[in-house]
């Protein structure tokens, strides 16, 4: 599987997704103007990973600030990483968060109860 990657803009986040050096990480700010149009490649690329997904996968995310479309896509994406948790798959998601950000904070708590699948949660200074 090919590794997918897209730098980071003021209104995208950077995301790399690396089957082979088990790397998945989002990060940044996320405010697309097509929320759809965006992460579509990256919804993609994980379907075509949960097809054949390494036996431990751990995800990054460390989300400054994203928008109420960009969280829908968010939960997609965590679902998607559920699926291959239900398969029987090591996955753990680890939320990095600015200590002063309670917003993310409660967001990563949120979609750790929504998700149900092993959440850890780290604390970041700016």
């Amino acid at each position: 599987m090919e590794r997918f990657f897209l730098k980071p803009t003021n209104e995208t986040p950077r995301i790399e997704l690396d089957k082979v050096k088990n790397i998945f990480e989002i990060s940044g700010t996320s405010l697309p103007e097509d929320v759809v149009q965006f992460y579509t490649p990256v919804l993609t690329w994980l379907n075509q990973y949960s097809s054949n997904p390494n036996e431990k996968t751990v995800v990054k995310f460390s989300m400054d600030y994203y928008n109420t479309s960009s969280s829908k896509m968010i939960l997609k994406i965590l679902e998607l990483f559920k699926d291959i948790y239900r398969k029987g798959f090591d996955v753990e998601i680890h939320w990095h968060y600015f200590e002063d950000d309670e917003d993310i904070i409660e967001a990563g708590e949120d979609y750790s109860e929504t998700i149900k699948i092993p959440f850890k949660f780290f604390s970041r200074t700016r």
